[in-house]
């Protein structure tokens, strides 16, 4: 997946805007530790550990899958809305070739699927505002947080996700977690790449081995117990609020001046996250300032019709 930094904010604002939360929580520093965090719980699905130790992606070249992944998401929420049609449809793509037969239970996987695409989706912006909230600002407001999980629910639009299935507010994101946590189990497989994740070998780049493991040190705290049990990386809790400090001071450092930081240090960690990164620190204003919705954005500049993601997979799954 190609970007060009100039066409990140060509023709709109994209679906949330200047004043949003999801600008404020997805161009926050912290968006590293979360998404470490999310990529790592993504494990527990034993569909998604099938797709991911299958592909090989994360063990052949970690650095430039995970640049690519987390890309996808800052896209979405901080692109304009030809940008981040275009960029779903491009993972669409890249996961439909992901399907074979998950080891365990002897069912077939599907990388697109739309139980495996919300919880892809769910621990990905939930994990990103729980760093946000620990190691950045602070919690959002209620009516900030509202219109959070709100903006949650639209950018799953542009994955398979069932609207029917997508939580709205933190409740009902507890609500999922607690639905599917008797599904959640751990395998050889998906050990290894969570602590693949977390503590990349040396072999992968100095640079990303040692990247992982100082956003190992964050990201872990961040979980609760059970996760830290269930993923066998129970590190205590007494280590919690050592890390806490220096983490947000990090964090508040990198922060300033639009990310400057961040920036300058991403082409040795996320070269394409952190052209995003500076792209939207940088961009002029939209041709039209103002918003648009997937649906909108599918009309206008998507590939593959009106109809949304889900309803496109429905002929495949029933196959």
């Amino acid at each position: 997946m190609a970007f060009d930094p100039s066409t990140l904010r060509r023709d709109d604002y994209g679906f949330f805007g200047p004043d949003s939360p999801s600008w404020k929580v997805w161009a926050s520093p912290t968006a590293l530790i979360g998404f470490q965090r999310a990529v790592t719980l993504e494990h527990f699905d034993p569909f998604l550990t099938a797709a991911v130790a299958d592909s090989q992606g994360i063990y052949d070249n970690p650095a430039t899958r995970l640049d690519h992944t987390l890309a996808y998401f800052v896209l979405v929420a901080l692109g304009d809305g030809r940008t981040a049609i275009q960029a779903a449809e491009h993972l669409m793509k890249v996961h439909a070739p992901m399907t074979g037969i998950e080891p365990i239970s002897g069912k077939r996987y599907s990388a697109n699927s739309p139980e495996s695409q919300l919880w892809i989706h769910i621990t990905g912006w939930h994990s990103v505002l729980e760093c946000y909230e620990m190691y950045g600002p602070g919690p959002l407001s209620p009516e900030e947080e509202e219109r959070y999980w709100a903006e949650c629910a639209i950018a799953a639009e542009l994955q398979t996700c069932k609207p029917a299935d997508v939580p709205r507010t933190r409740d009902e994101v507890h609500a999922y977690f607690e639905r599917v946590r008797p599904q959640l189990c751990v395998s050889e497989r998906a050990i290894e790449g969570m602590h693949y994740l977390l503590w990349t070998p040396p072999s992968k780049g100095w640079h990303f081995a040692i990247g992982s493991r100082l956003l190992s040190l964050a990201s872990i705290p961040t979980l609760p117990m059970w996760m830290r049990k269930l993923g066998r990386f129970a590190v205590p809790r007494v280590v919690d609020p050592l890390v806490r400090i220096p983490a947000k001071v990090i964090a508040w450092t990198a922060s300033r001046r639009d990310n400057w930081v961040l920036i300058k240090a991403a082409p040795f960690i996320a070269p394409m996250t952190g052209a995003i990164f500076a792209a939207h620190a940088h961009s002029a204003p939209p041709r039209t300032l103002s918003t648009i919705t997937p649906q909108q954005a599918r009309e206008r500049y998507g590939s593959q019709g009106t109809r949304s993601l889900w309803e496109q997979r429905m002929p495949a799954e029933s196959a």
